[in-house]
């Protein structure tokens, strides 16, 4: 199998093409002598994250200290003259694996402190990966993106208010970044505005006035979709209401079923 950067794939293309493991993160093949990483942004535990181009991937090792000299993490970190090709792979979504290319090391590996998989802290390799021909990761979608720092924030929720605030202090002073894809909706101006002049003024979910007025004078709603147009919802006069902006945010994040029945029954209502 040809594999071009930015293919996506199953994991039993994957394991097929490289004759590696079906499982873990690092797979190494003695068949095609490669060194098969995934980075599991839906399942593992690990906080592999890009800075400047730069790959940020956790070593071998779920529970514990972690050893440079265990397994994978010896053939990564001797990777650059060993002759073992290292090979990246990401996931976004479950049982979808996208190739990022060949990558190989840009510094040398470190220690940091990470949560094993019993929310226990403990000292992890990390090892700097650069892609092998220079250029960025491919970018990915922005609800994806957004799925996996919801995950990330449920899972430090879990811990202590003591345990938040040691982690916070000793926190990695670069943010990680990603480019990411988000999908735009050109949505039609006349239901926008129809829809702030049936509310006359008044957040449809909260029943408040608008929190303040524009330059223009105008009570200042923001247009929401009940069902959203990114999950097959209509940009029409009965899809569409005027929020104030706390109850707009509210459904998006929310989104309660009894707020979606309340709005279509304000909606009717109006009419």
């Amino acid at each position: 199998m040809s594999l071009l950067i930015g293919n996506v794939i199953t994991n039993d293309e994957l394991t097929q093409t490289f004759g590696c493991s079906t499982q873990g993160g690092m797979r190494r093949s003695n068949k095609t002598n490669t060194l098969v990483l995934v980075s599991n942004h839906v399942k593992s535990i690990y906080h592999d994250r890009w800075v400047d181009n730069v790959l940020h991937y956790t070593g071998m090792g779920t529970e514990g200290d972690q050893s440079l000299s265990f397994s994978q993490n010896r053939t990564l970190a001797e990777s650059n003259f060993n002759g073992v090709t290292v090979h990246l792979f990401e996931v976004f979504e479950d049982q979808k694996y996208t190739y990022q290319g060949v990558v190989k090391l840009a510094g040398t590996p470190y220690q940091e402190e990470q949560l094993d998989s019993n929310n226990t802290a403990r000292k992890v390799f990390v090892f700097p990966l650069v892609k092998q021909d220079g250029s960025a990761p491919i970018p990915i979608d922005r609800e994806h993106f957004d799925a996996i720092s919801k995950k990330v924030a449920t899972k430090v929720s879990k811990l202590s208010d003591e345990e938040i605030a040691e982690r916070a202090r000793n926190a990695h002073t670069r943010a990680g970044q990603r480019q990411t894809i988000s999908t735009s909706y050109e949505r039609n101006p006349f239901v926008m505005r129809y829809a702030k002049i049936r509310a006359k003024g008044i957040c449809q979910l909260c029943d408040q006035p608008a929190p303040f007025r524009t330059k223009d004078g105008e009570p200042y709603l923001e247009t929401h979709h009940i069902e959203w147009l990114s999950k097959g919802g209509t940009d029409t006069i009965e899809n569409t209401v005027a929020l104030c902006p706390n109850c707009h945010r509210k459904m998006h994040i929310v989104n309660d079923k009894q707020d979606r029945l309340k709005l279509k029954e304000k909606r009717k209502s109006n009419e």
